[in-house]
């Protein structure tokens, strides 16, 4: 059990010690919770059950506190309990209980961290999930890391995961893309074909244009136009979903399901979902264009599913975003029934979401189970300076790129270190330092440092498995096994709170604990008197290393055992 679990029934325990005895009346005590307090000298877990229960039974919250401290039940665990002003209960833990923990973390190894939920879900966590028509910026990279690290977490909290890119090979952007693409396949080939004006710039569109060109010679050519535009989009759809699964995979962001949103269609769910909706009276058609009904919902404005075909001929190219979205939250909950939806999108699709809810619940979803998490942007700087341009390419800098240049570590680290509701700036240049100003470096170095001292204590004959942690009593050493007793409540608020910062700041706070002991506590010496202190030393690093490396595993970055 989680040390503040236990210490929160352990003052549960003491309210029902004092209700017993007389000191307390008679009332239902609840759930009861404990908190590290601000500061700590008010202990290292702190309760302010009191304040809350002063108005309840009409006593002094001070005194209430008091009484509690006086009816704690004896445990290995706490040391002390005090009550203090205004009305809280600070419990101070024994350093002999701390001590012990480092054989307990060590027992559990990558384990250490993992939860047993209360009930174990079938979770669908959606990212990245990027328009299939080129090459991915680095937005979508900080998309990949929340998405690929909140997956982590949720599995790490007992949960059974499946993590989904949404593939948008459906619609107008395929008819924009393939239009474009035809376009310099055909100048390639010798031929006259004007380019949209709509169209995709890019140079990777005049190069895959090439590059079809040679490989299919004049076999779109000789196709209806529109049946050409079709394919070839499609066939560079293929193209773009291979680059966008290897830059992913260079940042170690991985799918369990690659999920095609022409699927939708062409499997008929669009036209049972449409139906559905039709029935409740949520469709209407206006203006030659199909519209969902939304005002009736209590949104401000209706909202276009299926376009005009003035403005796209083609039937299987004019359902917008939302009609696929509308199916796909159906496919999700009622159809594959995951207990929860999870969807991570840019701030650019802020306004879609009351849109995609609404229709759930007129189709009779829980859109409690749907959560859609919004992140805001990322600005490249170097140096402080904004960064917009890629040198190379005179266009926008790829996350391809920025894996170059400062590698898939620190892109990852930085991408999921800040709160999804703050804007990123990536700051090039403190990317590629190799000091403590670079969270991923100085993360990363705690770790390859612990690495080290074990190694050169092997060399040198020193293990830590005889160690005796019952010498761990130094102010610095404790310190380190508190922050290391932290993790699984960092694993549990991270996942309970779908906030993957957390354990990212995390991490940090425990690789500079590391190195404020290692700075205070000599850990290898030459004298035979010091053996034993060696061994317990070493033990504890051993447990450093290990909370270390489950931190960074679920971050998804790597734990070097050299720098």
């Amino acid at each position: 059990m989680q040390i503040k679990k236990q210490l929160s029934e352990l003052v549960k325990r003491a309210i029902q010690n004092a209700q017993a005895s007389g000191a307390l009346p008679a009332f239902d005590v609840g759930d009861v919770f404990v908190e590290r307090p601000q500061k700590k000298e008010w202990g290292d877990y702190a309760s302010a059950l009191p304040l809350k229960l002063a108005r309840e039974i009409k006593r002094a919250p001070l005194q209430i506190a008091q009484i509690i401290a006086a009816h704690f039940p004896t445990d290995a665990a706490v040391a002390r309990v005090q009550a203090a002003p205004p009305g809280f209960v600070n419990i101070i833990l024994s350093d002999a209980w701390l001590a012990q923990q480092v054989e307990i973390i060590l027992a559990a190894g990558a384990r250490f961290g993992t939860l047993v939920p209360a009930r174990r879900e079938k979770i669908q966590v959606e990212y990245v999930s990027i328009n299939t028509t080129g090459p991915m910026h680095v937005g979508s990279g900080r998309n990949g890391a929340i998405g690929d690290t909140l997956a982590n977490i949720l599995i790490a909290a007992g949960h059974d995961v499946q993590r989904e890119f949404y593939i948008n090979d459906n619609g107008s952007q395929v008819h924009h893309f393939g239009a474009s693409l035809f376009a310099r396949y055909a100048h390639a080939r010798g031929k006259d074909e004007p380019f949209p004006e709509d169209g995709y710039q890019g140079a990777y569109v005049a190069e895959m244009g090439k590059q079809f060109a040679a490989e299919y010679g004049e076999k779109f050519l000789r196709m209806p136009r529109a049946q050409a535009v079709r394919e070839i989009g499609r066939a560079g759809i293929e193209i773009v979903v291979t680059a966008l699964r290897a830059t992913l995979e260079k940042m170690n962001v991985r799918f369990d399901n690659w999920f095609s949103e022409r699927a939708l269609f062409e499997s008929g769910l669009f036209d049972q979902v449409f139906q559905s909706l039709k029935d409740k009276g949520l469709i209407y058609d206006q203006d030659d264009a199909t519209w969902f009904a939304a005002t009736k919902l209590g949104l401000e404005k209706d909202a276009v599913i299926i376009r005009s075909p003035n403005v796209i001929a083609e039937p299987d190219e004019r359902p917008t975003y939302l009609a696929g979205d509308i199916a796909y939250v159906w496919n999700k909950l009622a159809v594959r029934a995951f207990d929860r939806a999870i969807y991570v999108w840019g701030a650019d699709h802020h306004g879609d979401v009351p849109r995609v809810l609404a229709a759930a619940k007129a189709l009779g979803l829980d859109v409690a189970r749907i959560t859609i998490l919004i992140y805001q942007f990322v600005n490249l700087k170097r140096g402080g300076e904004m960064v917009r341009m890629s040198k190379r390419t005179g266009e926008f800098i790829t996350l391809d790129e920025l894996i170059d240049d400062v590698g898939a570590d620190a892109v990852r680290f930085m991408l999921v270190s800040q709160s999804l509701n703050s804007a990123i700036d990536f700051d090039l240049e403190i990317a590629k330092q190799q000091s403590d100003v670079n969270p991923v470096y100085y993360v990363q170095y705690a770790h390859a440092r612990s690495a080290g001292i074990l190694k050169h204590a092997a060399e040198l004959g020193a293990s830590p498995q005889e160690g005796d942690v019952k010498l761990l009593t130094h102010a610095a050493e404790l310190e380190l096994i508190r922050e290391m007793l932290r993790y699984p409540e960092i694993v549990e608020l991270a996942a309970t709170n779908l906030e993957p910062h957390h354990l990212a700041h995390y991490a940090i706070e425990l690789a500079g604990t590391f190195h404020s002991f290692y700075k205070q506590c000599r850990v290898l010496s030459s004298d035979p008197a010091d053996a034993a202190l060696t061994r317990a030393r070493l033990k504890l690093i051993l447990a450093a290393k290990q909370v270390l490396a489950n931190a960074l595993g679920l971050i998804g970055v790597r734990a070097p055992e050299t720098m």
